[in-house]
């Protein structure tokens, strides 16, 4: 599966049109020239490692999750990861993260989180919807970010490095390992290998909340993690949520409409049977309330 790459200052110059059309057409892709910066990115990604080689590494491999490997025996229920979250608003946690951590991940938090600004407007004007829709419908936005390590695994057909999902909230901005693979998409049926992402690309999935509000235009994306018995995957995940009492519906303009006769319909039909489908049922919609 290849995942597309969009480069996102293209938004404002002449390729604006043709970027639109890619980044709606995709959904999941990968960002270049996203605006978050790369010293950062570095920055986070280096003391990351370093906190997990100094302070979580070896307690990881003498926990009860890894003892499960001595007896290669298989798990449907563990998820070969070390991880810690952090919740950057509305209320922080971040007395709880590592504090050789703390200034870099709440400096990143602030940058990703103008991208998935960005990107929440860019998606709402491809709907033909305003561009504030879906920033408001989230109504306070929460935002977290998951940082984990996916341990070099000397047996990784026994364990799941993290056990396939969909993600609940809105948009996911992952920056991830650019070496060591282990990413999986679920498409038509299949298990699809992402590769390590090149550089400082983020790497962009949309979750079940999105899905919803589009009607289902955009999806969220089942994915899970392989462990590798070759190096250790590092992942930061920056969640772009709704508030938690922000109430989810699909944006009126999207759905179909709820009720008519279908006589009614046939009578629309016969004049537009040629034209574009979505089209037709919004006209309809508005004509037949």
């Amino acid at each position: 599966m290849e995942i597309p790459v969009i480069k996102m200052d293209q938004l404002h110059g002449k390729k604006r049109s043709e970027t639109l059309s890619l980044l709606h057409n995709a959904q999941s892709n990968g960002l270049e020239n996203h605006g978050v910066n790369e010293d950062l990115m570095n920055k986070m990604k280096d003391l990351v490692n370093k906190h997990y080689e100094q302070d979580k590494e070896k307690n990881f491999y003498s926990s009860e999750k890894a003892k499960i490997l001595d007896y290669e025996k298989a798990s449907s229920n563990v998820d070969w990861e070390c991880s810690f979250m952090y919740r950057h608003q509305p209320k922080s946690n971040s007395h709880d993260i590592p504090e050789l951590l703390r200034a870099t991940v709440f400096e990143y938090a602030e940058e990703v989180i103008k991208l998935a600004q960005q990107l929440a407007a860019v998606m709402s004007e491809n709907l033909g919807l305003g561009k504030d829709y879906i920033e408001k419908a989230f109504s306070k936005p929460s935002v977290g970010i998951k940082v984990a390590k996916y341990p070099r695994c000397s047996h990784p057909e026994l364990v799941m490095g993290l056990r396939e999902h969909t993600d609940a909230g809105g948009i996911i901005l992952l920056f991830q390992d650019e070496l060591v693979p282990g990413l999986e998409f679920l498409k038509d049926g299949k298990w699809i290998a992402i590769p390590p992402t090149e550089g400082n690309r983020i790497f962009v999935n949309l979750g079940d909340q999105i899905e919803v509000m589009t009607n289902g235009i955009y999806k969220s994306i089942c994915h899970r993690v392989l462990p590798n018995k070759n190096g250790s995957r590092l992942s930061i995940a920056t969640f772009y949520n709704p508030g938690a009492d922000a109430i989810i519906y699909p944006a009126p303009k999207l759905t179909y409409p709820s009720q008519y006769r279908f006589q009614d319909y046939l009578n629309f039909y016969s004049t537009t049977k040629f034209s574009d489908k979505v089209s037709r049922f919004q006209t309809t919609k508005a004509i037949l309330k």
